[in-house]
């Protein structure tokens, strides 16, 4: 399918980039760069940090603004933060409480991002302006490929 990344090569590329970095902005940023241009549907690649207990501030992304603060009450990243469960939402006018930070967002990936003590460094948040953009395919790459890549995150 034309829409599919080269998820290969994207976690080629990103292992080679964040070998041996153990900074979370650093991570940060390259994954959001890396992972933004090569998904042909992502229209926001981002990351939003967990700062304090129950809340969100964006970190390094790649596309227009996003919002700059999100509690874990509220929205997509929210409840992915909240609940530590990848939310795939195919439509975000159906998802309950979805904070429309672009209002040409159609369509969300959130994934929490863990180190390898298990703290939740905050969530990687792909939008698209397309219905249902992202796959389970989408998942099951980024949720192993975070977990080795934020591993040893400081």
């Amino acid at each position: 399918m034309a829409t599919d990344p080269d998820r290969a090569a994207i976690t080629e590329a990103i292992r080679a980039l964040t070998h041996g970095e153990t900074d979370t902005v650093s991570l940060m940023a390259t994954l959001a760069c890396e992972i933004h241009h090569a998904h042909p549907l992502a229209d926001w690649t981002g990351f939003y940090r967990v700062v304090a207990a129950d809340l969100l501030k964006i970190g390094p992304y790649q596309g227009g603004h996003g919002c700059l603060v999100i509690p874990f009450s509220r929205g997509v990243c929210g409840a992915a933060a909240r609940t530590g469960q990848v939310q795939n939402v195919p439509d975000v006018d159906a998802f309950p409480g979805h904070i429309a930070c672009a209002s040409s967002t159609r369509s969300e990936l959130v994934l929490p991002v863990r180190n390898g003590k298990g703290d939740l460094l905050g969530v990687l948040d792909l939008d698209s302006d397309t219905p249902a953009a992202f796959t389970k395919a989408d998942e099951d790459w980024l949720v192993p490929l975070l977990a080795e890549v934020f591993r040893d995150a400081t």
